[in-house]
């Protein structure tokens, strides 16, 4: 009989690893993307400092945007990468928690793999996990009333503490506790607060403590014409998202011009067609507008003669703003344009902040939309204090939605892991293990948070443990102070939200890593040896 012939059914640039391989070699990088940023976790944590092909330095503590500058390929990485920034989006904290966590996971079920114990029954003993999880976790939490300003101050200062900004922390968490009760709106009984109606605006100079909240917004722009007033008290806004020049044919048009005066007479038209549109705007009173499109010279020109303050090519999500600060409608076309479509602001005014210029438009009653204006000694500074303050905002914003908050400093996360022990003293099977070892990796959160701080994580591990088993259920690690105490009546307080997501992205991601036993990647004239796969070096 002849020898037996090899078959190939995959192309020879095609690589491919299979079964425990491809679950290692899995769950090893998961574990070095949440290794990369464990550090940084809690009040004491470190920043990473990165750097571009092209010099560019970022410096921070913030997860999701190590993840992202460090450019990830390999593809078990890029999914844990996705939970950051999933956690961003939904809540804007909790970023490095949830990669923690996921890291975790997988390094627990990789002992339980070792154990023999097939990944189906990981991953279902993890989803009975997180859905009891997700149960008691009410239980934990207590509700938010909008009023308590000390509460929201305390969440805020919670997610800003460790980060760069946290010498302005209070300043700061007074400046967007204000921001976000001046934009939030009741419908049907329910709190709506949308995000993208505090613009965050960098400046370079001063002091952090310089920053401040507008009641209005700012943009990046300055008049189109310098004969143009340069400041607009009692401003009447019109916000317009047509171009205010004259709109070129869609199909290739020819004109035959063939005297002088034809040229003269057909350039006098275009005047005149122009100066109606500046007419239409000098009789519905507004005396500053702001365009998303252009603005033509001449139309400028009839614009400063008539002392109205213009600014073009404004980005929409700024014109949208301004709507909802000063109560102008967009219009499209200068038909509509009266005074009932105007906004008011009691200025506005163009200033130079270092070597940019920009458009205040301040002074607005009651604005639905508002800017903060972020300053610092350096870029890296107002960069860092920038992402604080979104991460402030976020956790603000996910409280009063979401109307729950659970202590901090890693005593939620050891009272969810005491009752998920004893939830699985309810199962006989092997998935009894899997939810023990998901009670394992909770307790990772303050052996990391005690790590960061310098502290033994053995010892405060066995405190805390045996506190809340004598039904302590709040007592958590206080790093301000250095001591386990009670946080929810230390003022260290955390968004339900950010636990919520934190468990199902975590937990999503661990347990479709788990079910993968087979990776096949195209490579350009790769070799059928495996080490070169692109990602799985």
């Amino acid at each position: 009989m002849a020898d037996k012939q090899p078959v190939y059914i995959l192309p020879e640039n095609v690589q491919r690893m299979m079964g425990r391989d491809a679950q290692r070699n899995n769950i090893l990088a998961a574990r070095i993307v949440a290794e990369t940023v464990k550090s940084t976790l809690g009040p004491k944590g470190m920043d990473k400092m990165l750097v571009d092909s092209t010099g560019d330095v970022v410096i921070t503590n913030d997860g999701v945007t190590i993840l992202q500058e460090m450019e990830i390929e390999h593809p078990a990485a890029k999914m844990v990468v996705e939970v950051a920034k999933t956690q961003d989006q939904e809540v804007g904290d909790g970023t490095t928690t949830a990669v923690i966590l996921a890291g975790k996971l997988l390094e627990n079920a990789e002992q339980l793999l070792d154990q023999k114990i097939h990944s189906t029954i990981i991953v279902k003993g993890y989803r009975l996990a997180e859905k009891k999880a997700q149960e008691v976790l009410n239980q934990l939490s207590h509700m938010v009333d909008p009023s308590n300003e000390e509460l929201l101050k305390n969440i805020a200062m919670t997610s800003m503490t460790g980060k760069g900004a946290e010498v302005a922390k209070e300043y700061l968490t007074n400046l967007i506790i204000k921001a976000v009760k001046q934009i939030m709106k009741i419908s049907e009984g329910k709190y709506e607060i949308n995000f993208d109606d505090i613009k965050l605006e960098k400046m370079k100079g001063k002091g952090v403590e310089d920053s401040e909240l507008l009641q209005g917004i700012v943009i990046d722009k300055e008049r189109v014409n310098q004969d143009m007033p340069q400041k607009i008290t009692n401003a009447r806004i019109a916000l317009i998202d047509s171009p205010l020049e004259i709109k070129g044919p869609e199909t290739d048009t020819k004109i035959s011009i063939s005297s002088p005066d034809q040229l003269q007479s057909f350039l006098e038209q275009e005047e005149k067609i122009l100066k109606e549109m500046v007419e239409k705007v000098k009789n519905s009173k507004a005396n500053a507008v702001f365009c998303q499109k252009g603005i033509d010279d001449v139309a400028q020109y009839y614009l400063s003669k008539e002392g109205i303050y213009a600014v073009r090519r404004v980005k929409k999500d700024d014109l949208e703003r301004l709507s909802r600060a000063t109560g102008a409608r967009i219009i499209s076309n200068l038909k509509e344009l009266d005074e009932n479509v105007l906004g008011k602001s009691a200025l506005v005014e163009e200033k130079k902040e270092g070597d940019e210029i920009f458009t205040y438009i301040t002074g607005c009653e009651n604005p639905k939309a508002v800017t903060i204006i972020i300053r610092g000694g350096t870029e890296h500074v107002v960069d860092e204090t920038q992402r604080a303050i979104k991460d402030g905002i976020g956790v603000i914003v996910a409280s009063i939605k979401d109307g729950r908050v659970v202590a901090g400093g890693g005593s939620f996360e050891i009272e969810l892991s005491r009752r998920l022990r004893e939830y699985a003293k309810n199962f006989s099977g092997r998935e009894q293990l899997a939810i023990e070892k998901f009670a394992d990796a909770l307790e990772s959160i303050p052996i990391t948070l005690a790590e960061n701080a310098g502290l033994d994580p053995i010892d405060i591990l066995t405190e805390l443990k045996s506190r809340h088993e004598a039904g302590e259920n709040e007592v958590g690690l206080n790093l301000l102070v250095g001591k386990i105490e009670d946080t929810f009546e230390a003022g260290v307080v955390e968004p339900l939200k950010i636990k919520t997501q934190a468990l199902k992205s975590a937990t999503e991601v661990a347990t479709m890593i788990l079910r993968i036993d087979d990776v096949i990647a195209s490579g350009k004239g790769a070799s059928p040896n495996m080490p070169p796969m692109q990602g799985y070096e």
